[in-house]
């Protein structure tokens, strides 16, 4: 079966014209497939072609245009290990899911990336029919080689494993200004070096923390874009900044609902204009994931949560 597949991508990709991108229900380079209808992005070159490649492999094709889609983040269930976490996430009917790769508080760590590569390599193609949209790295390796080489590793396993875009975190507010410019220079390079490039954090208490100083970051770095998480532009001490600057840099976007006085509320509860949000992205030809990164709150049913942002979400799509 693996092999006809094969051929069948083959053949697919000659009658689409464009390089066909599995995703949503399974790859073909992940086994054993877990359903005969396969989604993808394109149309068809004719319809006879599409009737052909079904009749002869015995496929449903789904053709469906690129564009933006609706993720959530490993973190939503952080308590859970990252297997039941993926199924969790699953049977919420989301489809795709970023990693977080954190030394302290992820699913998996950069050393242990970098310590055993081939056995988080496994892991990570293990994900319960869900795609792997991102990948979230946070390194606190004090050495600064071992620091760029875990970097390398969490990028050899993105392009392992078919993600684009690795998110960091900006340093802390105080930091040399020109000290950030090489740090993100080297990662960005180490990360362009297998096809992967790297997203920087929207957050307060770092250098991002401004949206005017997180636009000059990306302008001093080759590669260098944003992933954008409005919530710390509505709440904290950069409330009310106006971030439309940043729209042309944004590689992936993380979500929840925010006020002025906390940084999660309730869905329903937050002042984030979705629909403007979504707007402006597709102004800027955003065409990835708006990822969903709720942690859960006290006396709240994390569940019912995660549904109505899913549902939101899609609705606005």
């Amino acid at each position: 079966m693996a092999e006809r597949l094969k051929v069948a991508c083959a053949v697919i990709c000659e009658a689409t014209e464009v390089w066909v991108i599995a995703r949503r229900v399974c790859t073909f380079d992940t086994y054993p497939i877990q359903s005969r209808v396969l989604r993808f992005e394109g149309e068809p070159a004719s319809p006879q072609g599409k009737r052909a490649i079904e009749r002869g492999f015995g496929l449903q094709l789904v053709y469906k245009e690129s564009g933006v889609f609706v993720a959530a983040t490993s973190r939503c269930f952080l308590s859970m290990p990252l297997d039941a976490a993926l199924v969790q996430l699953a049977d919420l009917e989301y489809t795709d899911v970023e990693l977080m790769i954190h030394e302290t508080d992820g699913h998996m760590k950069p050393s242990e990336v970098l310590a055993d590569f081939d056995r988080v390599a496994t892991i990570c193609r293990q994900t319960h029919r869900l795609t792997l949209t991102s990948f979230s790295v946070e390194i606190e390796e004090p050495n600064e080689e071992l620091y760029y080489r875990q970097f390398a590793a969490c990028c050899k396993l993105a392009k392992a494993t078919k993600v684009v875009t690795i998110t960091v975190r900006a340093s802390e507010l105080g930091t040399p200004f020109n000290a950030e410019i090489e740090r993100l220079r080297e990662m960005s390079a180490i990360a362009a070096h297998t096809g992967v490039r790297v997203g920087l954090l929207t957050e307060a208490g770092r250098m991002t923390q401004d949206p005017d100083t997180a636009a000059v970051l990306c302008d001093n770095v080759k590669g260098l874009g944003i992933t954008l998480d409005p919530s710390h532009y509505i709440y904290g001490p950069q409330a009310g900044a106006n971030y439309d600057n940043l729209m042309k840099y944004v590689y992936h976007v993380r979500l929840r609902d925010t006020n002025k006085t906390a940084l999660q509320v309730r869905v329903g509860q937050g002042e984030i204009e979705y629909g403007r949000l979504v707007n402006q992205l597709t102004k800027a030809r955003y065409d990835r994931a708006l990822c969903v990164d709720v942690a859960p709150l006290p006396d709240v049913e994390q569940l019912a949560e995660m549904r109505k942002m899913r549902l939101l979400l899609e609705s606005l799509l």
